[in-house]
């Protein structure tokens, strides 16, 4: 795999031979002073042209500059385009680096994510405004307000109705979008608070909960990785157990830290509910044998 400073040097060497190319800004992990560094990390790079049209679906220009990619996703030609004044290479080279290159045409517009100027040939007059020290600020943990805390709960405990149901009829791939997409956003929102409860707000747990392990005790992390399901009824019944207990002791340190109540009443419900319909699909499936 090239080398940081191998793969920069092509990056600034190509914007700088093209009288094009006016400003590159690195954006992404590796412009984030938080992030983990590894050899893994997209290099997340923008040049900015006056014209797209030269550099709009021209593979080539990559390829001559960066090397012969391994594998190369161009989404603006693809379905449901983005488009709107930009181009985007996202490319795999076959020696593991990975470059994500978009071309632009309109001033960047600065919404508080990590970013470096790389190269402006304009001198702050063209499309990159002066920009502060790269910070993770915008993706920190926030302390819940009360109608937060309030909805998180309910709809942790009202959406594993739709689980329990699409487990009893067997609709595999149902049950874990409902797990998987809805039901665990709502635990990874109060695991966030927790984590910011203990170890302060000025801290990000990363996509999708990516550095959860870096903060939640070894003991709770692992009944949150036990969350993540086998694909037979006794698994995703187990998981939907683990999940219900893992929530509750949350949610309850959560109330406890910001003075919230927490609504027993709704999992009790819910915890019924779910008694009521494994039985009866057990029932079901046991009369069938």
């Amino acid at each position: 795999m090239r080398s940081e400073e191998e793969m920069m040097g092509l990056i600034l060497g190509a914007a700088r031979a093209d009288e094009r190319i006016r400003a590159a800004l690195l954006v992404g992990s590796r412009a984030n002073p938080a992030a983990p560094k590894d050899p893994y990390q997209d290099y997340d790079i923008t040049y900015f042209v006056r014209e797209i049209a030269p550099f709009y679906h021209n593979p080539a220009w990559v390829a001559e500059r960066f090397g012969q990619p391994l594998l190369m996703q161009m989404p603006e030609t693809m379905r449901n385009p983005d488009g709107d004044g930009h181009f985007t290479y996202l490319t795999l080279f076959p020696d593991g680096s990975r470059l994500d290159l978009s071309f632009e045409c309109t001033k960047y517009e600065d919404d508080g994510e990590p970013a470096v100027v790389l190269l402006d040939k304009d001198g702050g007059g063209g499309f990159l405004p002066a920009l502060p020290p790269p910070s993770d600020k915008i993706w920190h943990i926030r302390p819940p307000a009360p109608l937060d805390y309030v909805s998180c709960c309910n709809d942790f405990w009202w959406c594993l109705n739709n689980v329990a149901k699409g487990i009893a009829r067997e609709e595999l791939p149902y049950v874990m979008h409902m797990l998987n997409d809805v039901v665990r956003a709502e635990l990874h929102d109060m695991i966030n608070w927790q984590i910011g409860a203990v170890h302060g707000f000025g801290i990000s747990t990363g996509k999708q909960g990516k550095y959860f392990k870096n903060y939640l005790p070894p003991e709770l992390y692992a009944r949150y990785a036990a969350t993540y399901a086998g694909v037979d009824d006794a698994a995703l019944w187990a998981v939907v157990d683990t999940m219900c207990g893992l929530f509750h002791d949350l949610a309850v340190a959560v109330a406890v830290r910001f003075g919230f109540r927490y609504r027993q009443e709704e999992e009790d419900a819910m915890r019924a509910y779910l008694k009521m319909v494994r039985e009866m699909a057990e029932g079901t499936s046991g009369s069938q044998r």
